[in-house]
């Protein structure tokens, strides 16, 4: 082994490093500046949701797999889309899958009142490209309990 190499590859070695930082160092500002661009996501306190209307409901509880505009997802998991979606014609179809969950959906019934299952249900139905204009009551969705 030749010797008078290794005080090279040291000092080779310490350039990356020092490269990797410095630019890692210079990022820090274009990444700062992409997170504050991002939008804002309002998380829940506690046990319970803490929203009320259908769209702030949506955006906490849906958004993170059914997308914002109710596209849908694939990947990891199958997240069917909510937008213009036939099954969402009656409003006791997402609204029991709401409460009790389905396949890999976990359920709200217990971090959501009913009439917040209500606004949300609500909101799919009628906007995402939805038009289904006859909403669901919280006593109904109590029934479905």
């Amino acid at each position: 082994m030749n010797l008078s190499m290794k005080p090279y590859k040291t000092a080779l070695f310490l350039r990356q490093i020092i490269t990797v930082c410095a630019i890692g160092i210079a990022l820090v500002p274009t990444l700062t500046r992409a997170a504050s661009d991002a939008p804002s996501v309002t998380l829940s306190e506690g046990w319970r949701f803490v929203q009320q209307d259908g769209e702030s409901l949506y955006r906490a509880s849906c958004q993170g797999c059914h997308m914002a505009k109710g596209e849908g997802a694939s990947g990891a998991g199958h997240f069917p889309p909510l937008a213009n979606n036939p099954r969402l014609a009656s409003p006791v179809y997402p609204a029991y899958t709401v409460l009790h969950g389905r396949d890999g959906m976990p359920s709200f019934g217990k971090y959501m009142s009913d009439t917040q299952i209500a606004e949300v249900v609500n909101y799919t139905r009628t906007h995402l490209g939805n038009q289904y204009n006859d909403p669901i009551s919280a006593e109904e969705v109590k029934k479905l309990r």
